[in-house]
């Protein structure tokens, strides 16, 4: 019963982590366009964390799609997510920073979160450790790998147009 209880665990951890992925070592980013995300464009919001998350996304201009996330818990701002989609030597890039309440950086002033594209596919666009996915629309889902000190965590938000 030990062992059963054990693999049953172990394979609970590793499909925590089915909707993202990390690029293999030496692998390159394929090409790719804008076109290829442009449904992102909207009003966006869901339910993650224990409050209502926010997301707006501009159309394609200037080869990038800006966007603003908001997470607001009990009624008050928890924090911001600047960021964009940017075409960057014939493929994507997406990249963020992140801002406390009070519009204060998490990161230095010149540190960038930036995911690398892995793979365009049907209805989804799979970056290193995020996942876009068009489920129709008026639905998205974002599959996001989270960090907490030595875990990992695959967190889903789902967002409905507005």
């Amino acid at each position: 019963m030990k062992s059963f209880t054990l693999l049953f665990l172990l394979a609970i951890v590793s499909c925590k982590a089915q909707n993202t992925m990390s690029l293999k070592e030496g692998e390159d980013s394929p090409t790719a366009d804008l076109k290829e995300i442009a449904w992102m464009e909207g009003h966006w919001k869901g339910e993650a964390f224990g409050g209502i998350i926010e997301e707006i996304w501009s159309p394609p201009l200037g080869g990038s799609m800006m966007f603003s996330f908001k997470l607001v818990v009990d009624d008050e701002v928890n924090f911001y997510e600047l960021g964009h989609i940017r075409q960057m030597n014939g493929t994507l890039v997406f990249e963020l920073k992140h801002f406390g309440s009070d519009l204060k950086g998490w990161e230095e002033q010149d540190e960038v979160q930036s995911f690398k594209l892995i793979r365009a596919e049907g209805n989804r666009l799979y970056f290193e450790g995020f996942t876009f996915e068009k489920i129709d629309d008026n639905e998205i889902n974002i599959y996001g790998l989270i960090h907490q000190g030595e875990r990992e965590e695959e967190i889903k938000f789902n967002y409905k147009r507005q």
